[in-house]
């Protein structure tokens, strides 16, 4: 394959990320409603369409492959597809959770609301940006976007601790609110850990750019 042709689909399967990017981030964002809103059919709808992220994950590895396995790529473009990846299997973890969450909004559905979600969809919100600003520091190649997307998981962190000292006081003070407390806290663990994957793309940027592979945060949790 000429390097033109080497290069455009160098392209694709960086477009073919950002979509699946894209997918993932409406799945945070849809899940989050869905639990605000009960929106008990959002949150089915959000379950089915994870099958796309996981089909679209799968594609993308097997492009991913054949480019690697047809070709010889230079040390560079190498480095460009090992990230790629590994970012997919971040957004279909990120997915995942996405998943989980709208598993969440179903089960509190038929519960009366423990409290107004304020902290909760402010994470989910925090989560998409990071992400999408991940993502944009991979395409453009920006190792000072990604290293500021690290910094600002702690952020993140700070609102799952929030939520969760909050969450104990109601489990303490009234034990028939356990259950949906437990929820609560298990969505806000879903995403402190997005956004910890989140950091692991922020990883593979500064891999692509740098040739090294470091770890810049680990979840404290």
């Amino acid at each position: 394959m000429p390097r033109m042709g080497f290069d455009r689909h160098l392209r694709e399967l960086e477009d073919d990320m950002l979509l699946l990017g894209s997918m993932v981030g409406k799945a945070v964002d849809r899940s989050m409603q869905s639990m605000k809103e009960r929106d008990l059919e959002l949150a089915k709808q959000v379950i089915e369409e994870d099958k796309l992220i996981n089909q679209k994950r799968f594609e993308i590895e097997e492009k991913s492959v054949e480019l690697m396995a047809t070709q010889q790529p230079m040390a560079r473009d190498l480095r460009i597809i090992v990230a790629v990846l590994n970012i997919i299997v971040d957004l279909e973890r990120i997915g995942d959770h996405a998943e989980g969450n709208a598993k969440i909004a179903l089960m509190l559905g038929e519960e009366p609301p423990l409290k107004p979600l304020i902290d909760l969809p402010r994470m989910a919100s925090k989560t998409e940006e990071m992400l999408n600003r991940a993502l944009g520091a991979f395409v453009r190649r920006v190792s000072a976007e990604a290293l500021r997307v690290i910094d600002e998981d702690d952020e993140v962190d700070g609102l799952y601790n929030q939520i969760f000292r909050e969450l104990l006081v109601f489990m303490a003070e009234d034990p028939h609110t356990i259950s949906r407390a437990t929820r609560l806290i298990w969505a806000a663990h879903n995403l402190e850990r997005s956004a910890d994957r989140v950091t692991n793309i922020c990883e593979r940027v500064l891999f692509v750019i740098t040739g090294k592979s470091e770890e810049f945060g680990s979840s404290k949790y």
